[in-house]
C-alpha cells in the first residue's frame, strides 16, 4: 500500500497581519511546517499554531527562512554554510520552546522560500542546513525537494531525511521548482493539481513545465496554507488519497 505525509507551511500570520487559514487546513494534513518568526510568524502566532496542531494530532514541524518580513523570505541573500546553520539552529531553538511546553518533539525541519530552493541547488547550503538539525537533535527528519541536495546531505551524514513535492507547483526539467516570476509556476487548478499528485505517488512521475516526464519521490505533499484555493486543494487531494486506497501518514510514522 501507499503511504505518504500532507503538510502545509502555516503560522505565518504576526501582529496585525493574518495569513492562511491554518485552523481549518489543519483539519485535513498529517504535518505542519510551522514559520518561526523570521520570513513570517511572531511569537504569538507560533505558540497558538503549535497548540492548535496539537490538538488536532497534527505532527509539528520548523519552517525557517530568511530574515526577511518584506520579501517573504522569497528573495535570496547570500550567506556562508556556517551563517545557514546558525540561522537554522536559532529559528529551531525558538520553535522549540513552544513544542517543548506542549509536551511534544518537533518531527521534522522544512525550510523556507529562497532558502529552500538555494539550498536544492547549493550543496554547502544543503550541508549546513543538515549539520544544524543533526547537532540539535539527531531524530528530526530533515524534508527537502525530492532528488534535490539536501536530500543527499541529510543522508551523508545520517539524518533522516524525506522527499517533498508540491501538489500546486510546476517543476522544471531538472526537477527544480518553477520560479514564482513565471507564468504558470503556481497550479491553480485543483483538478489538476490532485492528478499530478495521484502520479506522482503512485508513479514516481510528474510532467515538467516543458512537457516532459521526470522521476520524483513522493514522501510528502506540500499544499502551501498562503495559496487562495488552499482549503479547497487540501480538502480535494485528501479526498483523492483515500479514494486511491493511499495512507495518509505522518513522517515520524514511516520514514525510518
Amino acid at each position: 500500500m501507499f503511504k505518504v505525509d500532507l503538510n502545509s507551511d502555516l503560522g505565518e500570520s504576526f501582529g496585525n497581519y493574518k495569513l492562511g487559514l491554518d485552523e481549518e487546513i489543519l483539519k485535513h494534513i498529517t504535518s505542519a511546517n510551522i514559520a518561526c518568526g523570521w520570513h513570517a510568524g511572531d511569537a504569538l502566532c507560533m505558540s497558538k499554531t503549535v497548540k492548535n496542531a496539537c490538538n488536532q494530532d497534527v505532527a509539528v514541524g520548523a519552517h525557517p527562512g530568511f530574515m526577511d518580513l518584506e520579501g517573504f523570505g522569497r528573495r535570496e541573500m547570500k550567506i556562508t554554510k556556517q551563517e545557514a546553520k546558525a540561522y537554522i539552529k536559532y529559528q529551531l531553538g525558538a520553535l522549540m520552546a513552544f513544542t517543548t511546553s506542549n509536551n511534544i518533539k518537533i518531527q521534522h525541519v522544512k525550510p523556507h522560500g529562497a532558502l529552500y530552493n538555494m539550498a536544492a541547488k547549493d550543496k554547502d547550503l544543503a550541508m549546513g542546513i543538515a549539520e544544524a538539525i543533526y547537532e540539535v537533535d539527531k531524530d528530526i527528519i530533515l524534508l527537502g525537494l525530492a532528488n534535490s541536495q539536501m536530500i543527499k546531505a541529510a543522508k551523508d551524514i545520517g539524518l533522516r531525511v524525506a522527499s517533498e513535492v508540491f501538489a500546486d507547483r510546476a517543476y522544471n526539467l531538472d526537477g527544480s521548482l518553477v520560479s514564482r516570476s513565471i507564468e504558470g509556476s503556481v497550479i491553480h487548478d485543483a483538478d489538476l493539481a490532485i492528478c499530478r499528485v495521484i502520479r506522482m505517488v503512485k508513479e514516481g512521475k510528474v510532467k515538467s513545465i516543458s512537457g516532459e516526464d521526470i522521476n520524483i519521490d513522493a514522501q510528502s505533499i506540500c499544499v502551501h496554507g498562503d495559496n487562495p484555493k488552499a482549503l479547497e486543494f487540501v480538502k480535494k487531494i485528501y479526498e483523492a488519497l483515500i479514494n486511491e486506497n493511499i495512507e495518509i501518514a505522518k513522517l515520524s510514522e514511516f520514514i525510518k
